[in-house]
């Protein structure tokens, strides 16, 4: 048996010292997470993460660095997910678009917020991406390289 990770791409948006999440139905109940989802085929992971925000969130999002490639395995659905965590600027927002299945809002919240919620998320990711995003880890998108 060949093991493979599930490749996830996500956003960290923040605006006024706020940061975009989602809430969502999940098998372990409604949970935040950032705007994030299965990276598809044919797509760039910047790409992707542009995709599932404006799917999740109705927010135009441009990919501008990665904050962070990530690792984690749920016990709760013995899954392992490589998560790719991209940060960027919002370019429009489309309150009348319908979110996808199983999102139940967009909603912004503090740093501090996030962490009192943590019991909440669907994964320590949500937590850690935003705490890295706050101590400036920014890296080019150009260290990604899509061969066709």
């Amino acid at each position: 048996m060949i093991w493979k990770p599930n490749a996830t791409v996500a956003a960290v948006l923040e605006q006024d010292g706020k940061f975009l999440l989602v809430e969502e139905e999940t098998a372990q109940g409604v949970r935040f997470n950032q705007p994030a989802g299965h990276w598809e085929p044919d797509e760039t992971l910047a790409a992707g993460a542009a995709r599932e925000v404006l799917e999740e969130s109705a927010y135009d999002f441009e990919p501008e660095y990665l904050i962070g490639i990530y690792r984690w395995h749920s016990t709760a659905s013995d899954v392992t997910y490589l998560r790719f965590a991209f940060g960027g600027k919002i370019l429009g927002h489309h309150p009348e678009r319908k979110l996808d299945e199983g999102i139940l809002r967009a909603v912004w919240m503090t740093p501090d917020e996030i962490r009192a919620t943590q019991e909440r998320h669907r994964s320590p990711l949500i937590l850690r991406c935003v705490e890295d995003y706050l101590a400036g880890k920014r890296y080019p998108l150009d260290l990604i390289t899509h061969y066709e």
